[in-house]
């Protein structure tokens, strides 16, 4: 069974949503290979960001650069109040917080049991 680790085509996707995360300043990043804890997606991808602008600046390069390789979000929640935009990708799904909600919500401790791989996918 592939994982976010071993599956290039999600590997890839998975890198162009960094590389367009780093572009416009998103911070705390974080990937988790949820594939084991759920049929929802194989990866979350979290961020921060700190302000409703820049929340929408983020989402719209992600949406740019993956297009480009004719990759497109199945849906995008959350856009005109920025606080939490949600993009669901089908293999992922980029959750892009107001650090507010972040610290609210707190995905990474919902899903402390997932494998965190940002670092392996930057080096990868």
């Amino acid at each position: 069974m592939e994982n976010v680790l071993t599956d290039p085509v999600l590997g890839h996707h998975l890198r162009l949503a960094l590389s367009a995360l780093e572009n416009k300043k998103a911070f705390q990043i974080v990937v988790l290979d949820v594939a084991q804890q759920t049929s929802i997606a194989d990866a979350f991808v979290i961020c921060s960001v700190g302000s409703v602008r820049q929340a929408q600046a983020v989402c719209d390069e992600v949406t740019r650069i993956l297009k480009e390789h004719s990759v497109r979000p199945l849906a995008v929640e959350g856009y005109s109040h920025g606080g939490w935009i949600l993009m669901d990708y089908g293999d992922f799904l980029l959750h892009i917080f107001d650090e507010e909600r972040r610290a609210f919500y707190a995905l990474e401790r919902l899903w402390s049991d997932a494998p965190e791989v940002s670092a392996l996918l930057r080096t990868g």
